[in-house]
């Protein structure tokens, strides 16, 4: 039984060992294919200082408005250990029903879903009344500083104006159309280092313990309530990842500690004003302490894109293939999505997440396919005339 072209781009797109920041030929696996079908392509190399060059990719077809756009990354995480694997990595291999490698899931099906619902509309009907467009970067996985932001900057500046879009993340909790991502939450890390003084436990009027202190500052900030959660949000949580003293001694009293944390913050608020009530948490748990908080940059903050027309073309085209209602959620980490909807609505819709990351990543043949045909709804309905709808 021959593969479908979703499935067979897939396959070709893992085989590309395209680890953040090297492209490995990904990127000419779609440009090829969208070419071959009258695609206008760029192929843009973004820099800055201390980062690696990222290669990204614009296809357009068509002009003016409506524009709708796929959004999504070529680049993967590393494999680790391919001995832990049941298969190489990067073969791309079918297995009782599932493409296993890096990627499959995340997000190199649905790249292929998307490029070949893209490929078979103009194919049916050639160009569409407004613009179909693909932006796909390599820089999602790393730092997201060469990538979609400039690429988004870029197409700007040059004239594209994107009306609607989705990205291709694995959106799904473990069967696919059981949800769609409206939002995302936002990003806040800190670090706090108490400044002590050394000293001998035997003489404790000579020194100044920072562990009390660390301790008091993590128990207040842990047991904060932040918010209650919105309409679309649940609460924001902050959670630490470390608390630190490194003192090999048990007879010395340390002359400093450290924690981290981070925060996943709902539209309640904005990074500087949790930024102001973390730093009011710390001041009443220790206000005589010796305390400095630092918060390194963070471009995540939290979004949403309100349910209306155009979500509920998604979740209808969702409903017509899979048979089932998605769920809009804002759950999960964070995505390109939270730059793209400085330009347009933006919702994420894509394979599932059960295996994104792990060893034996994978997906279903099954579930690349159908989210092809969600894809291919999608642009159908979404160019056809709003008389024919």
């Amino acid at each position: 039984m021959s593969e479908s072209r979703a499935v067979a781009l897939t396959r070709e797109l893992i085989r590309c060992p395209s680890v953040t920041p090297a492209d490995a030929g990904a990127l000419d696996v779609v440009e090829t294919a969208l070419k071959a079908v009258g695609f206008e392509t760029h192929r843009i190399v973004f820099s800055a200082p201390g980062t690696p060059d990222i290669d990204n990719l614009f296809a357009k077809i068509g002009a003016g408005a409506p524009h709708l756009a796929f959004a999504g990354h070529t680049d993967v995480v590393p494999p680790g250990d391919p001995a832990r694997w049941r298969v190489e990595p990067f073969a791309a291999q079918i297995s009782d029903g599932r493409v296993y490698g890096r990627g499959a899931s995340d997000m190199k099906g649905a790249i292929a879903a998307f490029a070949a619902a893209a490929l078979a509309y103009v194919e049916r009907h050639g160009a569409p009344k407004g613009t179909l467009s693909l932006l796909i970067t390599g820089d999602e996985e790393g730092v997201s500083i060469n990538g979609t932001v400039k690429l988004l900057e870029w197409a700007r500046a040059r004239g594209e104006r994107f009306d609607h879009c989705i990205v291709g993340e694995p959106s799904n909790a473990s069967t696919l159309g059981d949800m769609i991502k409206i939002g995302r939450r936002g990003s806040l890390s800190g670090r706090i280092r108490v400044i002590g003084k050394q000293g001998h436990v035997a003489y404790p009027q000579r020194a100044e313990n920072p562990a009390p202190i660390i301790a008091r500052i993590v128990a207040a900030l842990s047991g904060h309530e932040l918010d209650k959660g919105t309409t679309h949000f649940e609460r924001s949580n902050l959670e630490f990842s470390t608390i630190d003293i490194g003192n090999p001694a048990v007879n010395v009293i340390p002359g400093e500690a450290r924690a981290q944390f981070n925060v996943r913050f709902n539209d309640v608020w904005t990074h500087d004003s949790l930024k102001e009530r973390i730093l009011q948490v710390i001041k009443e748990a220790a206000p005589n302490a010796n305390v400095e908080v630092e918060f390194p940059p963070s471009n995540a903050r939290s979004f949403i894109t309100k349910p209306g027309a155009f979500t509920e073309l998604v979740v209808d085209a969702v409903r017509q293939v899979t048979g089932l209602t998605p769920e809009l959620s804002t759950t999960g980490g964070t995505s390109d999505a939270r730059f793209i909807v400085n330009y347009c609505p933006v919702l994420e819709f894509g394979l599932t997440n059960e295996t994104i990351h792990a060893v034996d990543e994978n997906a279903r043949v099954a579930d690349i396919d159908g989210l092809c045909a969600v894809y291919a709804r999608i642009i159908e309905r979404y160019f056809e005339p709003a008389s024919a709808r």
